[in-house]
């Protein structure tokens, strides 16, 4: 099936519908019957005894003679007749039920409805128990009397008892079975298109309902569908508060974020590719500038000692800038490393500065560039890894110092307060391309500056990764005036 949630839904409550339907009509039909039966009972002897105690004071009011119902019998001025037949014949016209009449001497059954009389031997095995049982003063209930009346039949006999306590005769009232069956069928065939007309409705109703709740997961589905295709910006659209809001929340996070995990892995996928590009043109520049100066060298082309000179020079240069770029590749592929430790301990900030700046001065000489180095606070304790914090120094410094004209200044500030230190490298160069300031700390980028030809375009990467590991905030701006900013912010150790 198309649906399978949906067609299975359906199923199930077809199938308990089913099964509560025939529990319901199973139980209806017995209990009912037995009520039905007992109410029937109930009625029929609430009839037979009125009729006893009518005939008992009709019996009394007309003096009766033992033995003999039938005097007493007269006819009124209208020639209709009086007394026994004709109150026999009154009761059969408001009673549905057949009435038998029994005397006490048991010789003879009067019957209603202008039946003729039956005699008492001509009763069925079985039926005179109930009478001689009704004669003693008791009420009973028969069904022996079936067989005579041609179709099963409860009876039930009530005595006729006169004023002075004698029992004169005996009421039967007979009632058909099936009688009381057929009121039980009717119920229950009303009951069952009720049943079926409430289940037809119900079935329209469940399949509203179960296409109401697969609408949700077939929403779902074609967002896993498109999502498995590579499409990571789709979202399922369902919004309700319940399991399935909960599931469909849940799924268009985890569709969220393969979207940034698809960008992070095609950026890093980019970077790698850049990476190679890079790593691959700045090998490629040294090593091609060495093999061409041995070979002229080899095959003695070059032969003047001060051009061979020369060509000693460039390759030294040239072979001084592939170990600092191996060792800048080095030194980044560690620091990316997670499980590469540093050693962390409590140093002070203002005596790395200090190191670093007395370092960088020797190499500032060349360019005849001035270091001023100032510090205000008190506290500049941190944790951190000496070297490598004093690494970052040198490189800010060291690009200050390539940047800067000659005869030009390099400001270094320290700036303690009570919870952070903070220090900045101001060059007065040309500063920093403003389509170069995002991309600046990013591995292999260079700004195309003569100044820069000589750069690997991984001193700045490693200090944001030096940063990273530290927990501290680096970051580059331009001046107002000239020149370029660059800054390191770091948390201090509170003196206790």
């Amino acid at each position: 099936m198309k649906n399978k949630i949906y067609s299975r839904l359906l199923i199930y409550f077809l199938g308990s519908l089913i099964i509560l339907s025939l529990i319901i009509g199973i139980t209806f039909y017995i209990l009912f019957s037995k009520h039905n039966m007992d109410t029937h009972k109930s009625e029929l002897k609430n009839r037979a005894v009125h009729i006893a105690e009518s005939m008992g004071e009709f019996w009394n009011g007309n003096n009766v003679s033992q033995g003999n119902p039938q005097r007493g019998q007269g006819h009124n001025k209208s020639g209709q007749s009086t007394g026994y037949g004709a109150y026999l014949r009154f009761l059969d016209d408001i009673t549905v039920s057949d009435i038998w009449i029994v005397d006490k001497n048991l010789n003879q059954i009067t019957r209603g409805h202008g039946k003729s009389t039956l005699s008492y031997s001509d009763l069925p095995s079985g039926a005179d128990d109930s009478i001689k049982n009704a004669m003693k003063g008791n009420i009973t209930f028969s069904e022996n009397f079936g067989t005579y009346l041609g179709s099963p039949s409860i009876t039930v006999a009530v005595p006729i008892t006169l004023q002075s306590g004698e029992i004169y005769g005996v009421v039967l009232m007979h009632e058909q079975i099936e009688n009381i069956h057929s009121v039980t069928k009717n119920s229950l065939a009303i009951l069952l298109i009720s049943i079926g007309v409430g289940a037809f409705i119900s079935v329209l109703i469940a399949g509203i309902l179960a296409r109401k709740f697969t609408k949700p997961l077939s929403k779902m589905k074609s967002a896993a569908v498109k999502i498995s295709d590579g499409d990571y910006k789709v979202r399922s659209g369902v919004v309700q508060n319940d399991e399935i809001g909960e599931l469909a929340k849940t799924f268009d996070n985890m569709a969220m974020k393969l979207d940034v995990a698809s960008k992070e892995r095609d950026k890093l996928e980019n970077i790698r590719r850049d990476f190679v590009a890079n790593i691959s043109h700045e090998l490629r520049t040294p090593v091609t500038v060495i093999r061409g100066s041995l070979e002229a060298l080899c095959d003695g082309v070059v032969s003047d000692p001060e051009m061979v000179e020369e060509y000693h020079n460039q390759m030294f240069s040239e072979s001084l800038h592939l170990d600092r770029l191996v060792s800048d590749l080095l030194d980044l592929s560690r620091l990316q490393n997670p499980d590469f430790t540093m050693n962390m301990c409590e140093v002070d900030f203002k005596e790395i500065s200090e190191d670093a700046v007395r370092s960088t001065r020797r190499i500032a000489s060349e360019k005849n560039v001035e270091i001023l180095f100032s510090h205000s606070g008190n506290n500049f304790s941190v944790f951190a890894d000496y070297n490598r914090l004093r690494q970052i120094l040198l490189i800010f410094l060291d690009n200050a110092v390539k940047f800067s004209p000659k005869d030009g200044t390099i400001e270094v500030l320290l700036n303690s307060n009570q919870d952070t230190i903070k220090l900045s490298v101001i060059d007065g160069g040309p500063g920093i391309a403003v389509d170069d300031l995002p991309y600046i700390f990013d591995r292999f980028y260079k700004q195309r500056l003569e100044e820069n030809k000589s750069g690997t375009g991984l001193g700045l990467a490693i200090a944001k990764q030096i940063s990273d590991r530290h927990g501290a905030i680096i970051k580059a701006k331009n001046n107002k005036n000239k020149g370029s900013q660059f800054s390191l912010t770091m948390n201090t150790i509170k003196s206790h």
